[in-house]
C-alpha cells in the first residue's frame, strides 16, 4: 500500500468550465431540440423504456433513440425511470 508514496501532495484544482463554453453548449442543445422530430424522439424513448422493463436487449432501442437525436441525458433519464439509480450497499 505504501510502496508508491509521494513526498508531497499535489494540489487539487477542480475543473472550471468557461461560462462562454457553457453558453455555446446550451445554444447548441437548444438548436438541436428545435430542429429534431420530437415525436420520433418520444417514440424511441418509449420503446427504450419498454425494452428496459422486460428482458429485451436495450442496445438497439437505445441506438434508435440516439439516431433520432435524443440526448444522452434523455436516454439515461428513460433508463433511470425504469431501473432507478444505483445505490451501493454498506455491507461487504
Amino acid at each position: 500500500v505504501n510502496r508508491y508514496t509521494l513526498d508531497e501532495e499535489e494540489p487539487y484544482e477542480p475543473l472550471r468550465v468557461d461560462p462562454a463554453i457553457e453558453a455555446q453548449q446550451a445554444e447548441r442543445l437548444a438548436k438541436l431540440r428545435a430542429w429534431r422530430d420530437v415525436t420520433r424522439v418520444e417514440e424511441a424513448l418509449i420503446r427504450l423504456k419498454k425494452a428496459a422493463e422486460g428482458t429485451d436487449n436495450v442496445l438497439y432501442p437505445m441506438k434508435d433513440a440516439l439516431a433520432a437525436c435524443a440526448t444522452v441525458g434523455e436516454v439515461c433519464g428513460a433508463l433511470r425511470e425504469v431501473w432507478g439509480t444505483y445505490t451501493p450497499t454498506d455491507a461487504f
